[in-house]
């Protein structure tokens, strides 16, 4: 008689204490538990000329085409623009595959982002690290939604080039590139994310308050003390709450 093993406890792919992450299949897949607040993908024309600057290298090159012309050297005008649409060409070529293979999942508890161009990359950033939030206007209702880590987990420029702010190699930040209506995905985000900080705030705040003396955290003396607290003028400072923020 043949006996069967029994199977091992299976446990979630994804842990927010961990910080940001980047993995596999499982990890950029939202949990039946968790709720979709947001899905986007980056717009091709405003990631082509805000990320890969295809606007900038035509204008460079109109440039040199136009100071060859000046000089009178048709040959080099015509290497120019030449070199000029082979450079745009491959730019908007590279943004194109960059757009089609990005996808933004904002959950109830992560962000996660699609992203590779070549090998797909899963990166998750769970909402309780995201510091503060940082909105870049594109026109049209586009824009750019940088976003500051706390910890000391950080995840790679190059791993997540372009959607990392520019020029942040120490500290990387992940960026929502290019993003249609950034100003309402910005206050979802933010709201998301305000959610977690008064978490934080009210075990913190529980933490302290039941720590000195082991007071007794069950029974009549308990609640009232609670009532006696939810009673406290409202003018008092919080600055002894030091819960982490979202």
């Amino acid at each position: 008689m043949a006996l069967s093993t029994p199977a091992p406890a299976h446990s979630s792919p994804f842990d927010e204490e961990m910080g940001p992450t980047a993995h596999g299949d499982p990890m950029g897949t939202p949990a039946q538990d968790e709720r979709i607040l947001w899905k986007g993908q980056p717009s091709l024309p405003i990631l082509a000329r805000s990320a890969f600057h295809t606007r900038k290298v035509g204008l460079y090159f109109v440039g040199l085409i136009a100071v060859s012309l000046f000089f009178g050297n048709v040959n080099s005008a015509i290497v120019c623009a030449v070199l000029g649409v082979a450079g745009v060409a491959v730019l908007q070529g590279l943004a194109w595959l960059s757009a089609r293979s990005t996808v933004y999942i904002l959950t109830d508890t992560r962000l996660i982002m699609r992203i590779g161009m070549a090998i797909e990359t899963r990166i998750n950033v769970p909402l309780k690290h995201i510091g503060a939030a940082h909105l870049k206007d594109r026109g049209n209702g586009h824009g750019d939604i940088a976003m500051e880590l706390n910890g000391e987990r950080m995840l790679g420029y190059l791993l997540l080039w372009p959607h990392a702010r520019p020029f942040q190699f120490g500290r990387p930040q992940p960026m929502l590139r290019a993003v249609p209506e950034a100003a309402k995905v910005a206050e979802i985000l933010a709201e998301a994310c305000a959610k977690f900080e008064a978490i934080e705030r009210n075990l913190t705040e529980i933490k302290e308050a039941d720590a000195p003396g082991g007071k007794q955290v069950n029974g009549p003396t308990a609640h009232a003390q609670r009532g006696s607290r939810s009673k406290a003028p409202h003018g008092l400072s919080d600055t002894d709450l030091e819960g982490a923020p979202a």
